[in-house]
């Protein structure tokens, strides 16, 4: 499996995730893929050769062996790898979508964008990233349930018994290096495990900050509608409507000034 190419690919998707989405990313590939890579297909390359059986019955060991792993750690591990980084790839989908749809109307509108920034996580790309992280999610807790029943939880024991056919009677079998497969599997679980709460969180964060965003609008909204319906009026002419009497005018100053008031006020009555 080329693991690089999965890497570059999901990079790419890097860019429009949130803080918590970078964080999920950087926990899947330090302590999932390279893990995985590194350590665990070494420890669990020996399990069907070292696998014995205390007996010579040809195909006993073949049958019991099967009994006990039905599917192979690896494999599963990376079937859930891929599948939990699939979901990712709707976000570049969409986004280059959007990209697609904004040059086509540049061409058409003379240089306008229909988005302003396409990887914006708003409208239909916000549903898009918020339907990847539910995928991601619950493609984990389904293989956390798929292997704790098919080994009957996280725990591989010593010695197993197997009295299926061509087996003649009850047989012991014996894993090789049964404790150390052991605390991969649980780290491999508990990384599993915190990747699901780290989507948890991302999915929780995106709906506080669409829910505080709807309330502002809300509350922006009302606010507007309030000054609109309960507008100021003027409850008292403006003042330059008054003449003002200058106070250092002397007294012949303000007979005259009283004697032009009456004028006016004769010219309006005649009017």
């Amino acid at each position: 499996m080329n693991w690089s190419g999965l890497e570059g690919l999901l990079s790419g998707v890097n860019k429009y995730s949130t803080a918590f989405g970078r964080i999920w990313l950087s926990m899947v590939f330090v302590f999932r893929v390279m893990v995985f890579v590194v350590a665990a297909q070494r420890v669990w390359g020996d399990e069907s050769k070292d696998f014995v059986c205390n007996t010579r019955q040809p195909g006993c060991t073949n049958i019991c062996y099967d009994h006990i792993f039905p599917i192979s750690h690896i494999r599963l591990w990376a079937l859930q790898l891929i599948f939990v980084t699939c979901p990712s790839f709707m976000v570049m989908a969409h986004v280059k979508l959007r990209e697609g749809k904004d040059s086509k109307y540049m061409e058409l509108h003379e240089g306008s964008h229909l988005y302003a920034n396409p990887g914006k996580k708003r409208g239909g790309l916000w549903w898009t990233y918020l339907l990847s992280l539910v995928f991601k999610a619950g493609f984990d807790i389904a293989f956390l349930y798929i292997l704790y029943r098919i080994y009957h939880g996280y725990d591989l024991p010593r010695l197993s018994k197997c009295s299926l056919e061509p087996c003649p009677n009850t047989v012991d079998c014996f894993i090789s290096r049964p404790t150390e497969k052991k605390i991969f599997m649980l780290f491999m679980v508990t990384s599993s495990a915190l990747c699901i709460l780290m989507c948890f969180a991302e999915m929780i964060y995106l709906v506080g900050k669409r829910i505080s965003k709807v309330i502002r609008v809300s509350q922006e909204n009302k606010r507007l509608l309030f000054a609109e319906q309960h507008e100021l009026t003027n409850m008292a002419p403006p003042r330059s409507q008054y003449r003002r009497t200058d106070p250092t005018l002397n007294d012949s100053q303000m007979s005259l000034h009283k004697m032009d008031k009456r004028r006016e006020a004769a010219i309006t009555t005649t009017l």
